[in-house]
């Protein structure tokens, strides 16, 4: 009986659990802010990341994929060519649909089982697509990370080694930072004079309390 009743207080605390949304557009410093919330406990959920495990693991993806953009989607060693399929779906975009359509629904998943086994009062699931792949609609709350494009331009250009002109095309490629600000419950500035800690330390306290 005491174990029912264990198992039945850490259900009811994980369902507790705030599922908060962290984005930003390229370079916006959404990384960081992350390792900042890390550092003090609370656990990160990386969707690119488990997105590109999924897509080398979960046999369903990888036949769908090969059936959406052939063979070449997956190199001969087994891996995924990035670098393929972003030469077909970034100047396709109903193939790039086609592709999130494939992938979005696993990373949905598997955040949630992952999610339901963390310990904490929220995690975090960070993601420059949250919003473009609805994944905001699963989240309680939602976390922009901002910042001024003249130091994102610089940031991309030196942080990937490409002329200002790429660096510019990679921030216009994304929804634009003032449409993601319209989804955001509280907003980061990260601009190098803001203080990262202090902001973060200030959210964390609000969604404690939540």
């Amino acid at each position: 009986m005491l174990r029912v009743w264990k198992n039945m207080v850490l259900q009811l605390k994980r369902s507790s659990m705030l599922k908060v949304g962290i984005t930003g557009g390229i370079a916006s410093g959404k990384s960081v802010v992350c390792q900042i919330f890390e550092v003090i406990g609370i656990p990160v959920y990386y969707a690119d990341i488990r997105a590109k495990v999924l897509i080398n693991e979960d046999e369903n993806i990888r036949q769908a994929i090969i059936e959406l953009l052939g063979v070449e989607a997956y190199r001969i060693d087994g891996s995924y060519n990035t670098t393929y399929v972003s030469s077909i779906v970034f100047s396709n975009s109903e193939k790039l649909k086609a592709l999130n359509q494939i992938v979005h629904p696993k990373v949905k998943r598997d955040y949630s089982i992952w999610h339901e086994c963390q310990d904490a009062p929220y995690t975090l699931h960070e993601s420059a697509l949250i919003i473009e792949g609805g994944f905001y609609k699963l989240m309680d709350k939602i976390i922009v990370v901002a910042a001024p494009e003249e130091l994102r331009i610089n940031r991309i250009v030196l942080r990937d080694r490409v002329s200002e002109e790429v660096a510019i095309s990679k921030i216009r490629s994304q929804m634009p930072e003032e449409e993601k600000l319209k989804y955001a419950d509280y907003i980061i500035n990260n601009n190098e004079l803001s203080l990262l800690v202090e902001q973060c330390m200030d959210i964390h306290s609000r969604l404690l309390f939540i």
